[in-house]
């Protein structure tokens, strides 16, 4: 398992990763974005922020870095900034393959992203990741998988998925919508040759959307990684956004809302790497600070409060515009 090489790092950062999905297209559902990242957000001035952003994290001790075919130029922005590395050793690299990006660098199209769970689409795709990350690649993930997913099912991906794994890749996949529990414990049930065929899970937990977290328990107990996405619900706990329980404790604190919302997700016992989506260098050092906020039990069950019935999360999630 790459994600040995964490288990290396002394510094108190080493279990934040650093996700690229608000970076490596010119638009995402992210709240505030749009003062977030550059006026002109051309592919060029995208590719110089991706990089301060991986300067930044590598220089305070994010070891995890996480892209997809579907962010864009994500791949293309950290294959570049790995080539110009070779001796970085000490990092893992993940991307994600069943979305394919359609938004052609716009953030107005009709349609960003496209979800395909076949076979075909997994040859396509991870010729293309490939190309780009080679043998940088640690880790590749089947994007957003749900119940009804044919990933789950379809024996033919399943021994490709597991002839990789034997050639070294670490196979995993991530969890998006209100059934993510159900999707966890199915995958978990997939077999190749009685050995399982997943080795990691990324799922969204944050404050808001708490409902994943006894699967994921389950995935950490049978052997997995969990990488936890989405922790700051998209912008919905960062500081201007933030509910009023969550902004009186940051001020308890003395810390950003983000740390804060960060910090209640790395304290559960099952989360192996959390990630910021940071936009911004200043973003980044705010919610790196998750890994000093110290929370007693009455803040504690304070932020309980805030969890939200899975179906009502997801469906504002949905409802978030592309900025």
């Amino acid at each position: 398992m790459p994600f040995a090489r964490l288990a290396n790092a002394t510094t108190p950062t080493c279990h934040i990763g650093l996700g690229l999905a608000a970076v490596g297209r010119p638009g995402y559902i992210n709240l505030g974005r749009d003062q977030d990242l550059p006026a002109e957000r051309t592919v060029d001035a995208l590719r110089e922020r991706t990089h301060e952003l991986l300067d930044a994290a590598y220089a305070q001790g994010v070891r995890y870095f996480d892209a997809a075919r579907s962010y864009g130029r994500s791949e293309e922005f950290l294959a570049d900034w790995l080539n110009t590395r070779p001796g970085l050793d000490d990092i893992v690299i993940g991307s994600k393959w069943g979305y394919t990006y359609t938004a052609d660098w716009s953030t107005d199209a009709e349609t960003h992203e496209v979800k395909d769970h076949t076979l075909a689409a997994y040859e396509r795709q991870r010729a293309e990741s490939d190309a780009l990350l080679g043998d940088r690649l640690d880790l590749y993930q089947i994007h957003s998988v749900t119940p009804d997913s044919p990933a789950l099912t379809d024996k033919e991906l399943h021994a490709k998925l597991a002839e990789a794994a034997a050639q070294g890749l670490t196979i995993g996949f991530s969890t998006s919508g209100p059934a993510q529990a159900e999707a966890i414990r199915a995958a978990l049930a997939v077999t190749v040759d009685g050995e399982p065929l997943f080795r990691t899970v990324q799922s969204t937990y944050n404050a808001l959307e708490t409902s994943a977290a006894p699967a994921l328990a389950e995935a950490h107990d049978a052997g997995l990684t969990v990488i936890v996405k989405e922790g700051m619900a998209n912008g919905r706990l960062a500081g201007p956004h933030a509910p009023d329980v969550l902004r009186e404790i940051a001020e308890e604190t003395g810390l950003g809302c983000d740390a804060v919302a960060l910090a209640v997700v790395l304290r559960q016992p099952w989360a192996g790497v959390v990630l910021s989506g940071a936009a911004t260098t200043i973003q980044l050092a705010s919610n790196l600070h998750a890994a000093v906020v110290d929370l007693d039990d009455d803040q504690l069950t304070r932020l309980a409060t805030l969890a939200e019935a899975p179906q009502a999360y997801w469906e504002r999630r949905g409802q978030l515009p592309w900025h």
